[in-house]
């Protein structure tokens, strides 16, 4: 069986929750099902499990849910993690912020429960709402408090943060956003029809789906290699974001869009279609939709699309 392709939404659950000030324990996730041919799983009821794992893809499980969900006619399918079937553990007692935790997702075509592993994905950036819970509890105990020097919508790198997180270590981390658009229309690559695989397909490391796509054999041209060859800003570090990048960016589109509005030479991000690094097959690659803070749409790789990078610190 082809793996599973996760190319769409890891996004915040925004309810009624959320509206109390109330953080909601749970996270959706979206993907595409694939049968061993790489053919859609049309309108097709499937069984999922998802797994989160503490420390590395191998470590220890710290919870288990199961999900009986429907395809659509593309194969797309979504869940929300946290209102599935609990197997075990609990959402609510894992602690985000103090390890490295891992996303495994098995399915069974059938819709029953004979899961086939089909990958593992690390949260670089773990969902939003359920770190800001913990950092929510630390803060209410008076055990501690989150002290960082840079702020989002704040200028720096050669652009706009748009995203602030600290690791294990305390250490800061973030991202940027170019202060202007590369490009207002550019293929995602000249390679047509031809499949990169696993290496241009990580929803959360757009940097490495940068490299694997310039690095394919017969790679002329491509929206990533716009940004990886871009020394806008004086930094020389720059990427085509992957799709969950974009999704964060959206996130804090205001706060940023107030700066790049404010800032002279800026260009405001556009209501239309950027380019993701995200392949989805050998035709198709992901697109985000600024207008409306859509991360499910597609385009065939020879589409004119805007660009826009993105670097880390």
């Amino acid at each position: 069986m082809k793996r599973l392709l996760f190319v769409l939404s890891l996004a915040l659950l925004i309810n009624g929750s959320l509206l109390a000030q109330q953080t909601p324990l749970a996270f959706n996730y979206s993907g595409v099902a694939r049968d061993a041919s790489g053919n859609a799983l049309a309108s097709t009821s499937i069984g999922l499990q998802m797994r989160i794992f503490k420390g590395s893809a191998n470590g220890t499980i710290e919870y288990i849910e199961n999900h009986t969900v429907n395809t659509d006619a593309f194969g797309l399918f979504n869940l929300v993690v946290g209102f599935g079937q609990v197997q075990s553990g609990s959402l609510a007692a894992v602690n985000w912020g103090i390890d490295n935790y891992f996303l495994s997702v098995g399915m069974d075509i059938s819709g029953g429960t004979n899961y086939l592993e089909m990958g593992t994905t690390q949260l670089l950036s773990v969902p939003y709402a359920l770190h800001a819970k913990t950092a929510e509890t630390v803060l209410n105990s008076g055990s501690g408090t989150a002290n960082f020097s840079h702020e989002i919508g704040e200028l720096f790198g050669g652009g706009v943060i748009f995203e602030l997180w600290k690791d294990a270590q305390c250490i800061e981390h973030g991202l940027i956003v170019d202060l202007t658009d590369l490009s207002n229309g550019h293929p995602w690559s000249n390679m047509t029809n031809s499949f990169i695989g696993s290496s241009a397909q990580s929803n959360w490391d757009g940097y490495s789906n940068s490299l694997a796509i310039a690095a394919q054999q017969g790679h002329t041209s491509s929206a990533a290699d716009l940004c990886l060859n871009s020394n806008s800003g004086g930094q020389t570090d720059w990427y085509l974001p992957s799709v969950q990048e974009m999704n964060i960016l959206w996130k804090n589109y205001y706060r940023v869009s107030r700066t790049l509005e404010q800032t002279s030479g800026a260009q405001a991000l556009k209501y239309g279609d950027y380019w993701c690094s995200n392949e989805s097959d050998s035709w198709i690659a992901w697109t985000f939709y600024f207008g409306e803070g859509t991360a499910g749409t597609y385009d065939t790789k020879d589409v004119l699309r805007f660009v826009r990078a993105i670097r880390a610190f």
